[in-house]
C-alpha cells in the first residue's frame, strides 16, 4: 500500500480537485501546479461517476508507482541538443540529475475503464456499432455512456496526478533525509508533468477550419507548440516539454513541441519507444540473471518488486528508443531537447 493516507471522502475531494487538492494537504509545492498539464486538474472530472470498487482500490495505491512499465529513475543529463530549452527547464548542464517518474492512475484508473467495457458493449447494442475488437468498446460522446465515462476518466486523470505528486512529495523527503538539505535548496523543482493515454476535448484545424475534438492519446502524448496559450508562461517561448520515458537501462529524453506537430498530428508525440516484444515473448527469450548483469556493467542500480518485471521489461523487449526519438525529430512533430542516462531505477 501507499504512505499517503486518505480517507474515502477524501478521495472524492481529491479526484473532483486533482493537484489542488495534493497542495493544500502539503504533497505539492504551489509552483509545481503550473507546470502540470491542464494544471493539474481536469474540471469535466467526476467523482460519482467513478465506482466504488474503483475507489477502493485507488484509495490503498495512492504514492505507489504500480507494475508494468512504470518505474522511479534517478537520471543523468547526458546530451544537451537546444541549450535555451534546456537551460529553461533548469537541466541544462551535462551531469545535471533529474529524477523522472512515470505512473498514472494505478488500479482506479484500470478499473474505470473495466467498468466502462462493460456499459459500452451495451450502448455499441443498442446504437448498432459493431467493432472487431472488444477492447475498442466505445460510445458515442454525448450519450449518456460516453458523458459518464469523460467524468470518470477526468476524476482517474486528477488520480493520476495527485500520485504523481505524492511520489515527488517522497522523493523530495528522501533526498533531503539522505543529503540532509532542503529539497527547494538542492533545485528539487518540477520540470514537467504530462499525461499519456486520455482523451481530451481540444480546437484543432481541420482542412483549414477550426473545430472542436476529442483527442484520443493512446501510447502517445501532447507535445504543444511555442506561445500556446496552455503552455506554461515560462515555457511559452520553447514550448510543451515532452517526457520520453526509456526503459530499464536505456536512455530517456525530453523534447519541446513544435508548430508542426500541431497541423500535423494534433499536437502530440509518441510517450516512449514501444514494445517490440510482447510481455509473454519476452518472459521466454530473456534470462533474468542476464538481464541484471547487463544493468551491472552498465553501471545500473535496479530495486524491482517482481522478478518477472525484470525481462518483461528488458531493453531488449522495446524498440530502440534513439531510433524513435530521431524519427519523431526528423518528422518534425517535436524538438529533441536532452538526453538522460540512468543510473538508478526502481520497477514498482
Amino acid at each position: 500500500g501507499g504512505d499517503i493516507p486518505c480517507s474515502m471522502e477524501g478521495l472524492d475531494m481529491l479526484l473532483t480537485e486533482g493537484i489542488d487538492w495534493a497542495v493544500r494537504e502539503g504533497y505539492a509545492w504551489e509552483e509545481d501546479r503550473d507546470h502540470c498539464e491542464e494544471d493539474g486538474r481536469m474540471d469535466s472530472a467526476d467523482p460519482k461517476c467513478v465506482s466504488h470498487r474503483a475507489k477502493k482500490r485507488g484509495l490503498k495505491q495512492l504514492g505507489t508507482l504500480g507494475a508494468g512499465n512504470h518505474y522511479a529513475e534517478i537520471q543523468v543529463v547526458d546530451e544537451v541538443y537546444h541549450p535555451e530549452a534546456a537551460e529553461a527547464m533548469g537541466i541544462g548542464k551535462v551531469g545535471r540529475l533529474c529524477i523522472m517518474i512515470h505512473t498514472g492512475s494505478r488500479g482506479l484508473g484500470h478499473q474505470v475503464a473495466t467498468d466502462a467495457l462493460t456499459v459500452m458493449e451495451r450502448a455499441m447494442a443498442r446504437d448498432r456499432i459493431e467493432l472487431n475488437d472488444r477492447q475498442l468498446s466505445c460510445a458515442r460522446i454525448n450519450s449518456k455512456e460516453g458523458k459518464e465515462y469523460l467524468a470518470a476518466m477526468s476524476a482517474a486523470a486528477n488520480f493520476a496526478w495527485v500520485n504523481r505528486s505524492c511520489i515527488t512529495y517522497l522523493t523530495r523527503k528522501a533526498f533531503s533525509e539522505v543529503f540532509k538539505r532542503e529539497p527547494i535548496d538542492m533545485d528539487m523543482h518540477l520540470v514537467y508533468d504530462v499525461c499519456h493515454n486520455i482523451a481530451k476535448v481540444e480546437r484543432h484545424v481541420v482542412d483549414g477550419v477550426e473545430k472542436t475534438l476529442l483527442v484520443h492519446r493512446k501510447g502517445s502524448t501532447r507535445a504543444f507548440p511555442p506561445m500556446h496559450p496552455n503552455v506554461p508562461k515560462d515555457y511559452q517561448s520553447i514550448g510543451q516539454p515532452v517526457l520520453i520515458g526509456g526503459t530499464m537501462g536505456t536512455c530517456s529524453y525530453v523534447l519541446v513541441g513544435t508548430e508542426k506537430g500541431m497541423t500535423e498530428t494534433f499536437g502530440s508525440t509518441c510517450h516512449g519507444a514501444g514494445r517490440a516484444l510482447s510481455r509473454n515473448q519476452s518472459r521466454k527469450k530473456l534470462d533474468h540473471d542476464q538481464v541484471l548483469d547487463r544493468l551491472r556493467e552498465k553501471g545500473i542500480s535496479i530495486r524491482v518488486a517482481s522478478p518477472k518485471l525484470v525481462t518483461e521489461e528488458a531493453p531488449e523487449s522495446y524498440k530502440n528508443v534513439c531510433d524513435v526519438i530521431e524519427t519523431c525529430q526528423d518528422a518534425g512533430i517535436s524538438k529533441k531537447v536532452v538526453k538522460l542516462r540512468p543510473i538508478a531505477v526502481i520497477k514498482g
